[in-house]
């Protein structure tokens, strides 16, 4: 029994996905690679359902047909691929009335061009159980181990190679595969593989379409006049680019009234981009940064009320942060840069961006907020304005259980000081606020209203907090230094809402989501209008149109005030909706999606006469259980990825090591399987009973256990990540194969790997979407839900038809 093919081609299949997902994410949104996940899944389901209903005709053919495969998918990824990077899908056009429809044709461009790779994949693996159905142990766990040496290669593989050139990389072990089949189709099959290796790469690399979208943030400047790339990384965390041209200035919210104060605006900078999104300014002269703008900023008011401040400074944005706070004359600065590229130029530059120069009283760390307290007092925590965006394991910062430990952390009279951005809706604002209120209250303040002050200008908000009350001197320099800069007092204890209307200088009406309307009768201030009732914990106008549930280290979603209970409002606005709130609509459509595909494939192998025959309550069972396995799987994953993201500071550190980690020791534990396949029932029900233990385990003790140990080496936190994945994923490893290995009736088989696989579709968006309206916990309760069904469902049936009556497997590698 030769398996390396299967290996290859899994590994293939895998980083081929994660390379479309990336591409996704810096040619268009990344929200939008939900469809690569999506199309991958109905690809191996779909196989799951033609192999179970013409099992027969394809197994006598599978020595030549599997040897065909490694060349055909060679061809069908290079041209999926190529159609993928030509597709004029436009994510704005999508959210406009007038010119929704064709996009609507362009995402169907992409499942066909890229669903023939994953059905032949999904193809090649099915034939690969159903010609070794004896094994189906070993079988799947070189299929996980394959995934997860694919997943691990192509992420080392974006240290070097760029987004848009990773599929041409991947075709190689697709070709190699060939290599290693036997019997009477290999020379065959390695000339066919040579043949197509080298006409695809030929393709892929001298014409090669993809490129950034006109509505990505660096398109616009990269095509201004001298303008020029002085530098980039490439990173499995991003691809980074570092751009001079005349547009590029810090990005910081100034005074009106900065001229009559005489200061100058903000200095030239470069920009650096993230997958064509902007995260930061970079020093474009050497030295330290210019920095005489600061005190016209909207965030220099605490250090207006706290001279010689001792500061936290989450976000150095660029060195720029670092430079406004010691120029505002703050004694002593811990800065914090947790996005690992950000800090790395912080401290060693990037091609002309010199590092931050060093500075008596400052200390860079590359530490998250709530690693970076240390056991000092501080009298400012600052949140810099473009830190929630730099990175997105940063939205935590923001977090009720964040602001818990800023206020223990603050020295006597200390301010805590957050930005919100109010440019797409004001209602972040008020969720921030309610965020404020509930951390306030785990704090011990019995009236949170009374410890905050919250000012803006026309596109962003500060909130103060004050750890012991604001006072009356206080609150008269704050509006002081309102009034002089033309910024707003939005609320501040004791606040005449009404009468300050008369002294708006930026308006900012309410408007109606539902109706689509500005409801005002004159200068106006939406978030003062609510701010009161939100503090004090009262239903406010917005709460009938909004989220407004506190942001929680469990519910870690800053970018989501949607309602997604009132769907055809959301659907009306689409046109105005933030793109960072479009990620949840995208989640409802690949679930509605799936849900379709789902049905279909339970269904259609039933309908056909003869192709599924199996005792009722065998049949049942079984398609009960491996949905519920599949299911169950993927939540486990998705729960693990989004703690270890926190744990590790770093989304692509934490999908890496979990995804890896979770796939090899699943294929580990697949392989086990076969020593234990005399007794299924009882081996599943004990590998049921560990992961349902390991549920209990998580939700009670992990959150407290990363918390402890934020500050830990990160090798340690890696080990420690890994040996939480390891001894569930053994076991998470052991009830597919083993429920296989008693569902040997005509046709199962495959299509038990198709309901594996399109419940797998539906996994990922339900997840995700439990996760934004209930919290992780909850992904993680009904995934030990599901385990607990698959315990009650094992499909312990008598084998209606025994595997024998296929011809023998010949030397082909399957």
């Amino acid at each position: 029994m030769n398996l390396i093919p299967l290996f290859l081609i899994s590994l293939a299949a895998v980083g081929y996905e994660t390379a479309l997902t990336r591409y996704f994410a810096v040619a268009k949104w990344s929200e939008y690679g939900y469809w690569v996940i999506s199309i991958v899944m109905v690809g191996f389901a779909l196989s799951g359902v033609v192999l179970a209903l013409w099992r027969d005709g394809f197994a006598r053919r599978a020595p030549a047909l599997m040897a065909a495969l490694p060349a055909c998918l060679v061809v069908a990824a290079a041209a999926g691929y190529h159609f993928t990077t030509t597709n004029p899908f436009n994510p704005l056009q999508l959210q406009n009335p007038a010119t929704w429809q064709p996009q609507i044709w362009n995402i169907a461009g992409y499942y066909a061009a890229l669903l023939p790779f994953f059905f032949l994949a999904g193809l090649f693996i099915s034939l690969s159980f159903v010609r070794n159905a004896d094994h189906i142990g070993r079988v799947y766990a070189f299929d996980l181990t394959g995934a997860g040496a694919g997943a691990a290669g192509v992420l080392a593989a974006m240290f070097l190679v760029h987004a848009f050139y990773l599929v041409p990389l991947l075709l190689l072990p697709l070709g190699l595969a060939a290599l290693f089949m036997r019997g009477p189709y290999r020379l065959r099959a390695v000339l066919a593989a040579v043949l197509a290796l080298g006409v695809s790469e030929a393709v892929l690399l001298l014409d090669n379409e993809a490129t950034y979208n006109d509505f990505k943030a660096i398109y616009a400047p990269l095509h201004t006049p001298d303008a020029k790339v002085v530098a980039t990384i490439t990173s499995p965390r991003g691809d980074y680019t570092v751009l001079d041209d005349f547009t590029e200035r810090v990005d910081t919210d100034i005074s009106n009234n900065a001229g009559m104060m005489g200061i100058e605006g903000p200095p030239r900078s470069y920009g650096l981009y993230r997958d064509g999104n902007r995260i930061a300014a970079l020093p474009s002269q050497p030295g330290a940064p210019d920095s005489a703008y600061a005190a016209a900023a909207l965030d220099a008011l605490p250090y207006m009320l706290i001279p010689h401040a001792r500061v936290l400074l989450a976000g150095a944005s660029g060195g720029f942060r670092v430079a406004e706070v010691a120029h505002l004359g703050a004694a002593r600065i811990r800065a914090l840069e947790p996005e690992p590229v950000l800090s790395g130029i912080l401290r060693h530059g990037v091609g002309p961006v010199m590092p931050l120069a060093g500075q008596a009283g400052v200390q860079v760390s590359g530490s998250p907020p709530l690693a970076g307290l240390g056991r000092g007092k501080y009298d400012i925590i600052d949140l810099s304005a473009d830190f929630l965006d730099a990175a997105e394991t940063n939205a935590t910062a923001f977090s009720r259980e964040a602001i818990v430990a800023y206020l223990k952390a603050l020295a006597p009279g200390g301010l805590v000081s957050i930005p919100v951005s109010i440019r797409d809706f004001p209602v972040y604002a008020l969720r921030m606020l309610a965020t404020v209120r509930a951390a306030l209250l785990a704090a011990g303040i019995d009236d949170p209203a009374a410890h905050v002050v919250v000012y803006r200008s026309a596109w962003n908000v500060r909130i103060l907090i004050a750890r012991d009350g604001w006072t009356a001197a206080r609150i008269d320099a704050a509006k002081k230094f309102c009034d002089d800069r033309s910024f707003d007092l939005a609320w501040y204890p004791g606040m005449n809402v009404v009468q300050a209307r008369a002294n708006i200088y930026n308006d900012l009406p309410a408007v109606s989501f539902d109706k689509g309307e500005v409801e005002s009768g004159g200068p106006d201030d939406a978030i003062a209008d609510e701010a009161e009732a939100v503090l004090s914990g009262r239903a406010s106008p917005s709460v009938a149109q909004f989220n407004l549930s506190p942001i929680t280290l469990d519910r870690p979603f800053f970018y989501a005030v949607l309602r997604l209970d009132h769907l055809g409002t959301i659907l009306k606005r689409l046109e105005i909706l933030p793109q960072a709130e479009v990620g949840a609509l995208v989640n409802l459509a690949v679930l509605a999606q799936a849900v379709v595909i789902a049905v279909l494939v339970l269904l259609v192998p039933l309908a056909v006469p003869g192709r599924i025959r199996s005792p009722r309550a065998g049949l049942v069972r079984a398609v009960v259980y491996f949905p519920a396995l599949a299911l169950g799987f993927l939540f486990i994953e998705i729960y693990l990825i989004e703690k270890a993201s926190f744990w590790l500071a770093d989304r692509t550190n934490g999908f890496a090591l979990v995804l890896t980690g979770m796939l090899v020791f699943s294929g580990l534990g697949s392989l086990l399987s076969e020593r234990l396949a005399d007794r299924p029932r009882h081996f599943v029900a004990l590998a049921v009973l560990v992961v349902l233990g390991w549920c209990a385990a998580a939700a009670v003790f992990l959150q407290p256990v990363m918390l402890a140990t934020l500050d830990w080496p990160f090798l340690a936190r890696t080990g420690l990540l890994l040996a939480l994945v390891a001894p569930v994923s053994v076991a998470l490893g052991l009830p597919f194969p083993l429920g296989l290995s008693q569902t040997g009736s005509t046709g199962f088989l495959p299509w038990a790997w198709g309901l594996n696989g399109a419940f797998s579709v539906v996994a990922t968006p339900l997840a995700n979407l439990i996760a934004r309206e209930a919290g992780f916990t909850w992904v993680l309760f009904c995934a030990a839900i599901l385990y607990g069904i698959a315990l009650v469902t094992f499909p312990a049936m008598r084998k209606f038809s025994a595997w024998h009556d296929i011809p023998a497997p010949s030397a082909v590698g399957e």
